[in-house]
């Protein structure tokens, strides 16, 4: 019995040495109660059983690197279910940005193929790429969270398609989703054309699957900025991720993005 129980914790990934100095010191996870925090680790063990981690390049994949991307990860999935994210399998690291070469289609509908060199990417064919230097910092509060930025993108993806409109649940209404988001959408890139200051991270403007996905960043790390320009978005979120940050952490000045930044 004594052995078996050894051994059960030898293969806890959260009995590692590390934890939990290092989830108590990113910022992002200030303020969870003695039962989210509970949650989360619950939510961790499952994601570090069901995910495979590889580094690209021959870079070194230490369980303390894989015990950070796999809080920042479930945080999202706190309150809803391990099964959140069971359509994919597989998280590589990159020590450094890293190009990408993907196809993507004009207005027109002429489809055109171009290099990108990128923090992040989350693929339809399975696996969430994460550069590591990026991945790294991303816990603190910034409203730039690589990790959870992808993590919303697979979430965006359960419906078959990234597009800003992800399965919703029981009680939740269509309609109130819609009308949150295609307004805030649409107000975002008014602003923009317009040169103006914004609270909100302009990429947030690409297309709607990046303004769920930027969005939820802002959730996360600065609830109280994005409640502050879209308090609709801000409610459907917290009822899409069934928890409310702007309850437990402190707001932070926050700069708006400058006309120099948007050029």
């Amino acid at each position: 019995m004594w052995n078996l129980l050894r051994r059960h914790v030898a293969e806890d990934p959260l009995a590692h040495r590390s934890w939990p100095e290092v989830g108590r010191q990113m910022p992002l996870l200030q303020g969870l109660s003695t039962d989210e925090w509970q949650r989360l680790e619950a939510r961790m063990r499952h994601f570090l059983a069901h995910k495979t981690f590889h580094g690209a390049h021959g870079f070194a994949l230490s369980s303390t690197r894989r015990l950070q991307i796999a809080a920042q990860a479930c945080l999202p999935i706190l309150n809803l279910d391990d099964n959140a994210y069971a359509d994919w399998h597989e998280v590589v690291l990159y020590p450094r940005a890293f190009v990408s070469r993907d196809p993507w289609r004009d207005e027109v509908g002429l489809v055109h193929e171009g290099e990108w060199a990128l923090a992040g990417q989350a693929r339809h064919d399975g696996p969430i790429l994460l550069a590591w230097p990026d991945a790294r910092r991303s816990p603190e509060i910034d409203g730039w969270n690589v990790v959870i930025h992808e993590c919303a993108h697979k979430l965006d993806m359960l419906n078959g398609s990234a597009n800003g409109f992800p399965p919703l649940h029981a009680g939740m209404q269509v309609a109130d989703w819609t009308r949150a988001f295609e307004a805030g959408f649409a107000d975002l890139n008014r602003r923009l054309d317009r040169g103006e200051t914004v609270a909100i991270d302009p990429y947030a403007a690409e297309n709607p699957a990046e303004f769920f996905a930027v969005l939820s960043e802002y959730f996360f790390e600065l609830p109280h900025v994005l409640h502050d320009a879209y308090p609709a978005i801000y409610e459907q979120l917290r009822q899409f991720y069934r928890q409310d940050p702007g309850a437990r952490l402190a707001p932070v000045e926050h700069p708006p993005w400058s006309e120099d930044e948007l050029t």
